[in-house]
């Protein structure tokens, strides 16, 4: 199976620039529920993850911070716990499910770097049981190994 079949396009997704000041990110997050998201440079590369929890963390260093003070603070001044790895179109079935058990979604990167999507863990769990229930109702179990190949 193709993992584009799974991929939620760039122009589809929430993701932040590495220049981003602290004010620009909490904006454009503050509609969204996503405990983690991605950050591009301006050239389109994937450089990171931000989580909720880095931004909590680092904030914890600046004191009597106000919105406004948020406009002079760099999003690339606050360090991540840990970076989400990306992959490429041509990752197997059996990588990606490997990455999604670690992470909430798996960035996908073309053969330049450039990011063009994710692959959100909740497609390959649905994929998987849809797999699953199907093949259960034809009266036959399929092993995961099975599941992750097709």
């Amino acid at each position: 199976m193709n993992i584009l079949f799974f991929l939620s396009p760039k122009q589809d997704l929430m993701y932040v620039y590495d220049d981003f000041t602290l004010r620009q990110t909490l904006e454009k997050w503050e509609n969204n529920r996503y405990a983690s998201i991605p950050v591009l440079n301006r050239k389109g590369m994937y450089v990171g993850t931000l989580t909720e929890g880095d931004i909590l963390w680092g904030l914890k260093r600046y004191h009597g911070l106000d919105i406004e003070g948020a406009e002079d603070i760099p999003i690339s001044s606050f360090e991540r716990k840990r970076d989400y790895l990306p992959v490429t179109v041509n990752t197997s079935m059996d990588q990606l499910v490997e990455a999604a058990m670690n992470q909430n979604f798996v960035p996908v990167i073309d053969d330049r770097g450039v990011f063009i999507g994710i692959v959100r863990r909740r497609a390959i769990i649905k994929y998987c049981y849809d797999k699953s229930r199907r093949a259960e109702q034809a009266g036959r179990m399929v092993p995961a190994a099975a599941m992750a190949q097709s």
